[in-house]
């Protein structure tokens, strides 16, 4: 087809300026090096917006005096814009103007009013409800404070929606960002009471009591837990003696195994006490734990002595380790013993009387043990991992709370979100070329940002996946099989690292072969690493060229060009009146006026001005084949599309877009298709791994049904005949799937009679003609890899919620995985029962890559007697081949492992900042 043919006049126009180009190789470790200092200056503003925050906090709680006549006239977040019977504002509510505004994921917000949301346990007019802070129009961010008694303040204001049980169950005190910033890393070992006394209410309380404790642990701090009567027994019998890390996936696995806990015999605390101290001790000593401070969680329904025989031998005189004791029940006539085991420890004691009681009383520790670092007067600013925004699901972000206090009192933690979508715009895309990508982790060795973090179950389904906050780095970068590269970012280390890599395309489905070369170095000032990839190759390589800017501006405002939406060439948003701008509009302002006040890429701006003028013969191109209707007589090309290296595109449509097949493709809604913040569009992606001049056909899995299903073809544009050559754009056109078998059809007709030419249609070949799929590995024709995804979610079915067996019954349990290459699904378990729920898995799975060296092959395959001649054989210029097959007869996880996984620790880095005890806190 001539319109195919057309990416030549675009070659040719490079060609132009092929001795005037000055192609460079990119210098990674500068490009690191940058990309951190780019980085650290947005922590380094938001850190200092929250400390301006944290004395608003503190001088506001100093102003505030209590009076009981005080009216109470804060927006409640529920409330707000409710009305009762009347039609009147509920108390707290009233009428609350809310815009929808794109800096917020085009959530409807108040730029004006902050609000004010209460847990459900709280009374909303409590005094601290009427403690005002302002927390406006600091910058373009969610700001917030949470206090010590539970009330949490956000700007801007936002309407807050009960669940379906018509309750809010957010408390800001159990949040990740909450309890890092209030306590340092902790060791903590609960020890829990299964005596003859402890029976139903008191054992479920004490169950739920348990789970509250885990809920207030985050990942750095770490764990074990102890149930005793009158032995010992480890809830996970597999980790006896140590701890192990309080990562959501680990506290899962030990709230499932709280249901093994039952009464029964007598309660020997002693022993308890004794194998927790050892533990503590041993942890301590070999620096595997938080390496800060350190408490025992005793849950109970009473103890007969006070056990200082014990507290002498292990805890005194230092007293580093502190007991929270828990009563549980009414009855009080052992309360007096476990008072004196908390003070005596500088720990504090509570009485858990019912399930209500429970969340309220486990929050107190909390205060207890952030009483160091309020006398020590630290305003420690700590960093989270990243987290999805459940008000605007898919938004990856990163708070950085921080403490405040008053007088040897936690008031609270005051904190701003840095949206990643914010440190992405620090990344120069253009430097990275096609494959390459930057990514950042934190002090534990999980993913901050990179390109292959799949938060969500999946697209179109924004839901947040069970531990998508905690994936670590060799989970995605599988192929440093001896954690060299994660072992020095954790350690914040500068440096380089170099691997052959299997990297997956398309959701996983195709695979590309590359050499990255990785640069990394420590972001100052948090607890973050950022590394940069680059693939060998032309990968490595970047071009300069220039043109007049009268000319580039000229091409650049066509109406079929477009940029990258999430490149960043100029940043309008940073003075409020170039929030308007588009970014060709940014563009011509910064180059035209002395004083833009605009933030902009010049170097890159130069080059997608270079990148207009000389794709801008496309334009008549395109339009002069419209207009010759014999060209495409019955439609079937779509769309012609042309990508370069600075994100510029353009589009030509040959029907109009609502006859379009394939209405996703270069939308929004194609992820893959177009120029995101960390990719290029897969079309371009594929034709830069094929001989330029070699077209790409693929069918895109989303297409749907047949009927609707789309070719896309593509190929990519290379500066010099050289493979280290950059490549400097991809042309392709999109087609009816319908057409282009017509075409071969015909191409073809002659071989119909005799034999079987497979055509099949997204489907893995070796589901159409598995008996020659299996012939062609042995022959070499294709080769099998293997790959891994460990971040996949697989169909757990277990038994229903009378059954007497738990959810870690493995004999209970059906997985069912797909295999996405192969459609195939495996079954890792026998008994199907009645209840299904997405639980994370690991997947192995096969890619076929063809052998590009063989260009034909015949073979002969026995049916049982009936002996079929087959033939493959390469189409030129393409990624294709041709399968012809005569048409003569048919060919129709262990717990051992489990334990290992467990106990093993992946290197960290504890946080810088501790604060375990302080000798002024002699008591609770």
């Amino acid at each position: 087809e001539k319109m195919i043919i057309g990416f030549l006049l675009s070659s040719l126009k490079y060609k132009e300026y092929e001795k005037s180009v000055r192609i460079e190789e990119i210098d990674g470790a500068k490009l690191v090096k940058n990309l951190a200092q780019n980085m650290e200056e947005i922590f380094r503003k938001k850190a200092e917006a929250t400390r301006r925050l944290v004395e608003a906090a503190e001088e506001a709680h100093l102003q505030h005096e209590e009076n009981p006549d005080l009216q109470y006239e804060y927006f409640n977040a529920v409330l707000i814009n409710e009305v009762d019977e009347d039609g009147n504002s509920v108390e707290l509510g009233g009428e609350f103007l809310l815009e929808p505004n794109d800096h917020f994921n085009n959530l409807s917000v108040n730029l004006s009013l902050s609000v004010v949301q209460v847990p459900t346990n709280m009374y909303n007019k409590g005094d601290a409800s009427c403690f005002y802070l302002d927390i406006q129009n600091m910058s373009w961010i969610w700001q917030y404070f949470g206090s010590a008694k539970g009330f949490f303040r956000q700007y801007p204001g936002v309407k807050w929606h009960p669940d379906e049980h018509g309750v809010i169950a957010f408390d800001c005190r159990n949040r990740k960002w909450y309890i890092q910033a209030a306590t340092s890393p902790k060791d903590v070992v609960i020890l829990v009471d299964v005596s003859g006394s402890m029976k139903g209410l008191r054992l479920t309380i004490a169950r739920q009591t348990v789970a509250s404790i885990l809920d207030t642990l985050g990942d750095d701090d770490f764990f074990n837990i102890i149930a005793y009567n009158q032995e010992i027994h480890y809830v996970e019998p597999c980790l006896n003696g140590t701890l192990v890390q309080a990562d959501s996936t680990n506290k899962d696995h030990f709230k499932e195994h709280l249901v093994k806990l039952f009464a029964k015999g007598i309660g020997l605390l002693g022993n308890a006490l004794t194998e927790a101290f050892t533990i503590l001790n041993e942890i301590n000593q070999t620096g595997r734990g938080s390496s800060c401070s350190q408490a025992i969680m005793l849950i109970t329904d009473g103890a007969t002595q006070m056990y200082d025989d014990v507290f002498a031998k292990y805890n005194w005189p230092e007293r580093k380790v502190r007991i929270f004791p828990y009563l549980i029940g009414r009855e009080s006539a052992f309360a007096d013993n476990l008072k004196w085991m908390a003070c005596a420890n500088k720990g504090y004691f509570s009485q858990i009387s019912t399930l209500a009681d429970v969340q309220e009383n486990v929050m107190r520790y909390l205060h207890v043990m952030s009483r160091p670092k309020v006398i020590d007067h630290e305003h420690d600013t700590v960093w989270t991992e990243a987290y999805v925004d459940s008000a605007q699901l898919g938004e990856n972000k990163g708070p950085n709370p921080m403490t405040t206090k008053n007088q040897g009192i936690l008031l609270g933690v005051v904190g701003t979100d840095i949206p990643i979508q914010e440190l992405m715009k620090t990344i120069p895309k253009h430097k990275l070329g096609i494959h390459g990508y930057a990514f950042a982790i934190t002090n534990n060795g999980y993913i901050l940002t990179h390109p292959d973090l799949r938060p969500l179950y999946q697209e179109g389904q924004k839901r947040k996946k069970p531990s998508y906050s905690s994936v670590d780095l060799s989970e995605v970068e599988w192929e440093d099989t001896e954690d060299v590269l994660r072992t020095a970012m954790v350690n914040r280390r500068t440096g380089t690292f170099s691997m052959e890599v299997k990297r997956t395309v398309d959701k996983g489905k195709r695979v590309l072969t590359m050499h990255n070369d990785y640069y990394y170095t420590g972001i100052k000032g948090t607890p973050f690493s950022v590394g940069v990839a680059l693939s060998r190759g032309h990968g490595k390589y970047f071009f300069k060229g220039n043109v007049s800017l009268e000319a580039g501006l000229h091409d650049l405002e066509q109406p079929d060009v477009a940029l990258a939406d999430e490149w960043t060439y100029c940043n309008p948003d940073e003075h409020h009146e170039h929030r308007h701008l588009t970014q060709v509009q940014a563009i011509r302002l910064y180059m035209t006026s002395r004083k833009p006040h605009l933030k902009c890429d010049r170097e890159l701006i130069q080059q997608v001005l270079f990148d207009a003028v000389v794709t801008a013969p496309l334009e008549a191109y395109w339009t002069g084949l419209a207009l010759n209707k014999s060209e495409n007589s019955d439609k079937g090309v779509e769309i012609a599309f042309l990508g370069t290296r600075t994100g510029l595109s353009r589009t030509n449509l040959f029907v109009v877009p609502e006859q379009l097949t394939n209405q996703d493709f270069l939308t929004a809604e194609d992820k893959e298709g177009v120029f995101n913040a960390d990719h290029f569009p897969l079309w371009y992606k594929r034709a830069a791994e094929q001989v330029p001049g070699t077209f790409v056909y693929s069918i895109p899995f989303s297409s749907g049904g047949e009927n609707k299903s789309v070719v896309l073809a593509s190929t990519a544009i290379q500066l010099l005949d050289d493979r280290k050559s950059p490549i400097v754009a991809a042309v392709g056109i999109q087609m009816k799937l319908e057409f282009f078998q017509r075409k071969f059809w015909t191409a073809s007709r002659l071989l119909n009679h005799l034999f079987k030419l497979i055509f099949s249609t997204n489907l893995f070949f070796g589901e159409v003609e598995g008996a020659v799929m299996n012939k062609l590995l042995l022959m070499g024709s294709f080769k099998k890899m293997n790959l891994y995804d460990y971040q996949a979610l697989c169909k757990e079915y277990a038994g229903s919620s009378d059954s007497a067996r738990t959810l870690l019954d493995v004999s209970t349990l059906l997985y069912v995985c797909t295999v996405p290459f192969l459609n195939l699904v495996l079954m890792c378990a026998a008994q199907r029962a009645q209840r299904t729920m997405m639980v994370p898995c690991d997947t192995e799975y096969p890619a076929f890559v063809s052998e590009r060296t063989i260009k034909e092959t015949t073979g002969n395959i026995d049916c049982g007697g009936c002996i079929r001649t087959f033939v493959i054989q390469q189409i030129p210029s393409s990624n294709l081949f041709m399968v012809v097959v005569e048409n003569k007869c048919d060919c129709t996880h262990n717990e051992s492992l489990k334990c290992d996984r467990l106990k093993f620790q992946k290197d960290r880095r504890r946080p810088q900042s501790c604060h375990p005890f302080h000798q002024e806190v002699h008591n609770a």
